[in-house]
């Protein structure tokens, strides 16, 4: 490895949108190199953000976080900090699109509105009545969802990271809906497993198009990644009959303890080990 690293300017600007990690390990790696590093085309993602504070609070010298263009100018050695990191965006998502699919009141607490603002719009744009509170936001009951057009893109856009989840959801809504995937244009590995319970999707490139259907029906359907396994979850709050989901070990990657949450909102579901 290198015996030091220099500050540099670097450009992140790609096809599909800025990349999130990428920002994440050049700004964790400019902290402690000499002289200054500029970042363009920079994530502005909340858990950039987030981060950037955390380095600032040990010493760093971050500008700019939340913007395309973050400075770095490199220090010599941090220090320990007490840090609250913020609340995950896409698990709050994820549950607010289970109390839609299921039609039954869900209040997320502990929750930054703002991070969730792309997700909250497009549930209010399917007709689902949301309440949001200073850090607090409830999917209310009664809605008649209706089809949307949905496109992703990097933050403040729709995350990718809630297209899967969204797929489960407009699976059962009356109408046409039409997802396109710009930042992974391939990532529709749940569809497949959908359809093996009822939904009606087709797939031209980046775009999903899906025919909501009256029912979804339970059966073995198997896990693909973490968001595609979360969305085979949520279908199966809907669906008529037992849906067995596969590989589960996907979802433990960014929830913690997913069917113990849905199953004190009211949900059936167990976790069983496979043969």
């Amino acid at each position: 490895f290198a015996p030091k690293l220099r500050g540099a300017v670097i450009n992140l600007r790609g096809k599909f949108g800025p990349t999130v990690l990428g920002t994440d390990n050049i700004m964790m790696a400019a902290v402690l190199a000499e002289g200054t590093t500029v970042i363009e085309g920079a994530a502005q993602e909340p858990e950039v953000v987030d981060l950037a504070n955390f380095l600032n609070e040990m010493g760093a010298k971050i500008e700019g976080a939340g913007t395309r263009r973050l400075i770095i100018e490199g220090v010599k050695e941090l220090h320990g900090v007490e840090h609250d990191i913020i609340p995950d965006r896409i698990e709050a998502g994820t549950f607010l699109v289970a109390g839609a699919i299921a039609g039954r009141e869900v209040t997320v607490k502990r929750v930054n509105p703002e991070h969730v603002r792309a997700v909250t719009d497009a549930l209010a744009r399917c007709g689902l009545p949301i309440d949001v509170k200073d850090d607090a936001i409830s999917i209310l009951p009664n809605g008649d969802a209706s089809a949307l057009e949905l496109t992703t893109e990097p933050y403040p856009g729709f995350p990718t990271d809630m297209q899967a989840q969204m797929c489960a959801l407009l699976s059962t809504t009356d109408g046409i809906s039409v997802i396109t995937e710009n930042i992974f244009p391939q990532r529709y590995m749940h569809v497949a497993e959908l359809k093996r319970m009822g939904a009606h999707v087709d797939l031209e490139g980046a775009t999903a198009v899906i025919q909501g259907v009256d029912h979804l029906f339970g059966a073995p359907v198997m896990a693909s990644d973490l968001r595609a396994s979360a969305a085979l979850v949520l279908a199966g709050l809907k669906a008529d009959g037992i849906t067995e989901v596969s590989r589960v070990y996907h979802i433990d990657r960014g929830y913690e303890h997913l069917d113990e949450k849905l199953s004190e909102l009211g949900a059936q579901i167990e976790r069983v080990k496979a043969e």
